[in-house]
């Protein structure tokens, strides 16, 4: 089986968030693939959205044999185990507080572009707070 190298931003900006980080690693190295790097964790303001809650947001490099459309459901699958509640934003607003979001940034060097997945992510060059998480 081969392995794809892929890249995914984690989220959390509810609860005991370092924790949420790390449950959420958990699952991802169980259900998805082995994790090979992990960025810095970065503090920071919500994006699309007003709240009082601040971000800890972290990347990490994982191998998988699962297609990026697998991966996708392996994702939200975990978001739901964790406990993740989708709700509709606020007027004027593009997204709401989480406990977990996790998306996939890169897939190898594919690109995909349908409805349900777009790699690499779009917001990869539109958020300065992504461009600040580095790997050691």
């Amino acid at each position: 089986m081969s392995q794809n190298k892929v890249i995914l931003l984690l989220g959390t900006n509810l609860g005991d968030k370092k924790n949420n980080l790390e449950i959420a690693k958990n699952l991802i190295n169980k259900d998805i693939g082995e994790i090979k790097k992990e960025s810095n964790i970065l503090e920071n303001k919500a994006e699309g959205f007003t709240t009082n809650h601040l971000f800890l947001n972290q990347k990490i490099e994982i191998l998988s044999s699962l297609s990026p459309f697998d991966i996708l459901l392996k994702v939200k699958d975990i978001e739901k185990k964790m406990g993740r509640n989708y709700f509709q934003p606020k007027e004027n607003e593009l997204y709401v507080d989480r406990l977990i979001d996790i998306d996939i940034l890169f897939y190898n060097n594919i690109l995909i572009n349908c409805n349900q997945l777009k790699i690499p992510h779009p917001q990869n060059y539109s958020r300065d707070f992504i461009k600040s998480l580095s790997f050691f």
